[in-house]
């Protein structure tokens, strides 16, 4: 991965550059199947755009030869205190279609993230393609239609949505053959998605400092997660996988692909040697230590809409829903 200094023009947007080859639990440790060898030698261009202020990268993953192209779990910027939201990085990832030429054809989710605000709904809306999310989406959204108190008229049906992705469908990026692997735990509806020699594996798995995604969300579930990873682990040693998020503790420049045999070996969570039972009991007793995000209520009530805002209320303005003393 080739890392480059924050410029001061880019905002808060970390450009990594283009690799052709080759909500968290508070990251860095402080106090069914696999592809076919045919399907994954075909590499996709893969560029990454980090958030400093969610830890969240977002990537544009691209087919060389058709230039077709998909965008993973991208972010609409949110600032908490004005409730305003912006679309800087968002418009980033416009510039860079642009400048390479790009098509669209999916903005994929790889689960309704707690800890940052989807883009899709924007980048449809400029890029053109389809915002996909795993089918289980229902099951998130009927938990937290239930603790928001959400109007009677929110589908819980995964409808916001233009695709909803079963485990082990198969689609493409151009000439990219991908597969979905439903890889639950961190939430129920939980996806990794496999694009040629290449995994996007949202919250499931962090950097092998970092370890694993918490599974203390409603719907999380320790041994769901361990079997998930053991299901990544059977992939090629091989295989790049990327990840959502990254903490820069210490300052440290951001990290966000590795391969399964590097996260087999040394992963400080899960690495090979580690009994489901050890690591269900290291998750519990982890999990009870961290705080909610900071935006989870604002970002699982637009995710849920597949990017979209509540509808208006009679003075034209959308709101949010703010339980007290509930979660």
């Amino acid at each position: 991965m080739v890392d480059r200094p924050l410029d001061a023009d880019q905002g808060k947007i970390i450009d990594a550059g283009t690799v052709s080859h080759g909500d968290a639990d508070g990251c860095r440790i402080n106090t069914q199947g696999s592809m076919m060898n045919s399907e994954a030698t075909r590499q996709p261009d893969v560029k990454g755009f980090f958030d400093t202020i969610t830890g969240t990268v977002s990537y544009v993953v691209s087919d060389p030869d058709t230039r077709r192209a998909a965008i993973v779990d991208s972010v609409l910027d949110y600032d908490a205190n004005a409730a305003r939201t912006r679309t800087q990085s968002a418009d980033a990832i416009v510039a860079y279609f642009k400048e390479r030429h790009l098509v669209q054809e999916w903005h994929l989710e790889t689960h309704a993230h707690a800890d940052h605000l989807s883009a899709a709904l924007y980048l449809k809306e400029k890029l053109g393609g389809r915002i996909a999310i795993g089918e289980k989406i229902a099951i998130v959204q009927e938990t937290f239609r239930r603790i928001l108190n959400l109007e009677p008229a929110f589908a819980t049906n995964g409808s916001q949505f233009d695709h909803l992705f079963r485990d082990g469908e198969t689609f493409r990026i151009g000439e990219l053959k991908a597969r979905v692997i439903h890889t639950p735990g961190h939430t129920p509806a939980c996806l990794t998605y496999l694009i040629g020699d290449t995994a996007f594996v949202g919250d499931t798995l962090f950097m092998p400092d970092c370890g694993t995604g918490r599974c203390d969300f409603p719907g999380g579930d320790p041994r769901e997660l361990y079997r998930s990873i053991r299901k990544l682990f059977a992939l090629s040693a091989h295989t790049r996988l990327y990840v959502c998020h990254d903490y820069r503790p210490d300052g440290g420049a951001p990290l966000w692909q590795t391969t399964v045999a590097e996260e087999r070996e040394k992963n400080v969570h899960v690495h090979d040697g580690v009994s489901e039972e050890e690591f269900v009991a290291m998750r519990h007793a982890r999990d009870e230590t961290l705080d909610l995000p900071v935006l989870i209520l604002p970002a699982l009530q637009i995710n849920m809409r597949a990017g979209r805002f509540p509808a208006p209320e009679d003075n034209g303005v959308s709101y949010l829903k703010i339980p007290l003393n509930h979660l």
